[in-house]
């Protein structure tokens, strides 16, 4: 059985607000235990279990829909509720999305981007991604840090969804920009 023709514009992503500071929800109540409440709508938990087949181990934060509202990207937390590091600071769990990039990742992309990538520009994108994900652990955190750049890898591409969600959610990621571009090539982004 054949897949479906890409649909054209399945892709028009928003970025949708951020939070408020560390320990304060949207609304500026906390949330019990003093935790920021990091998902818009209760719907979002059930939805993004429904994408990744399985309930995220941690808190997270929709930060991208699709063009139907529906999360796209999801923003995690640097630590896991028993404070084990969580390296993937944005997740792609967009159904559409995801497929598009693992047919990509199938036939060779990550090799494929690796080597049409600057490796100055790809250790860069690393440091930030990783600078942004260590900014907000808790102050003086003593425990266990995540580590390694984008989706933890410390050098080279490992995940084009990786990659691709942390473009999507406004990072500066070569690897996430040759993702795109790859998919407007192959007729499956508008642009």
């Amino acid at each position: 059985m054949g897949r479906p023709p890409p649909r054209r514009g399945w892709l028009r992503a928003r970025r949708v607000r951020l939070p408020a500071p560390r320990g304060r929800s949207a609304g500026g109540h906390t949330s019990p235990r003093g935790r920021p409440r990091l998902t818009e709508h209760v719907d979002d938990v059930a939805t993004v279990s429904r994408l990744l087949g399985r309930a995220p181990a941690g808190r997270f934060q929709v930060v991208v829909r699709d063009a139907a509202g529906e999360p796209l990207v999801i923003r995690n937390e640097p630590l896991l509720d028993d404070g084990t590091p969580m390296p993937t600071r944005y997740w792609l769990v967009g159904a559409e999305a995801c497929d598009r990039v693992s047919r990509l990742e199938s036939t060779g992309g990550v090799r494929r981007a690796e080597a049409a990538v600057d490796p100055a520009a790809l250790a860069d994108a690393h440091r930030r991604y990783a600078a942004e994900r260590d900014a907000a652990l808790p102050p003086g955190h003593p425990g266990p840090r995540p580590s390694g750049g984008v989706g933890g890898t410390r050098r080279g591409v490992k995940c084009l969804h990786a990659h691709y969600a942390w473009l999507l959610a406004g990072g500066d990621d070569p690897v996430g920009r040759w993702v795109d571009q790859q998919l407007k090539c192959e007729g499956h982004l508008d642009d």
